[in-house]
């Protein structure tokens, strides 16, 4: 806990990234996110995430951002696949020409097929390359690398896991924690979702919700996609001695990639 100027005290809120903060003064409360992307004001005028309120840079060099505090929860796993406010918000985000060019303008990363793939197998620790699960879902990624027009690519949270969809008591959703933003496949935020919330039976008809033509070549894109999403995230929750979540989303990888 450390002070801001104009008695605001900084209290840590438990995440994946340790930079989030609840801001207190009195009865007052606001969001604060260290080092959060520029990209937040952009999602904020577009109603995506809560209301940017200010950033400022600290002596040390740091950046905070306040965001409008708003109490509500977490979705739960449950709710995703049936929350229709997901599939629209996730097109609006992949259809928008100006969140793609705000995040171009801000250096945003572009990231491939290929490049997911090298980012789950760079220093990827030994007991992961030992198992013999893992491997065989690499190497079927591998052998299958899906395209897509890079020209075409969208913004994409890169992260679209249900704790990152938060619902205020007032009904407004939001998905929060855009550190992982990038300019990819829109797959990529799909497969997410639908790999990790949505029976694949019922993949199509979630994508007719969200507005997009279902044919094979998608249903392919979005099951690879799904695939290296749960690699990465075996990986983080790895390193980050999350055991338990690391099983959970290895149960999701075989419930989809089913190997002996």
């Amino acid at each position: 806990m450390f002070n801001l100027e104009n008695d605001w005290v900084l209290q840590p809120i438990k995440g994946d990234t340790g930079k989030a903060y609840k801001g207190v003064k009195a009865s007052k409360k606001i969001f604060i996110k260290r080092n959060s992307t520029p990209f937040l004001a952009a999602l904020s005028r577009e109603g995506l995430t809560p209301k940017l309120l200010w950033t400022k840079r600290t002596s040390h060099g740091d950046v905070l951002a306040a965001q409008e505090w708003l109490d509500g929860r977490q979705l739960q796993e449950s709710e995703i696949a049936s929350n229709e406010d997901i599939n629209h918000m996730l097109r609006y985000l992949h259809q928008s020409k100006s969140l793609k060019s705000m995040l171009k303008r801000m250096n945003g990363v572009e990231k491939s097929a290929f490049d997911l793939l090298q980012d789950y197998a760079t220093n990827l620790p030994s007991e992961l390359q030992q198992n013999t699960y893992l491997t065989k879902v690499f190497q079927f990624l591998e052998d299958n690398l899906p395209f897509y027009d890079e020209h075409s690519y969208v913004a994409c949270h890169g992260d679209a896991i249900h704790n990152n969809w938060m619902l205020s008591r007032t009904g407004e959703l939001y998905l929060v924690d855009w550190d992982f933003s990038v300019l990819s496949d829109p797959a990529f935020d799909l497969g997410t979702v639908l790999g990790q919330y949505v029976e694949k039976e019922a993949w199509a008809d979630w994508l007719e919700c969200y507005g997009e033509e279902v044919d094979d070549e998608l249903i392919d894109r979005i099951y690879w996609y799904s695939g290296i999403n749960l690699l990465l995230q075996i990986k983080r929750s790895y390193e980050r001695y999350e055991k338990e979540q690391m099983n959970t989303y290895l149960s999701m990888l075989k419930k989809l990639y089913n190997y002996s």
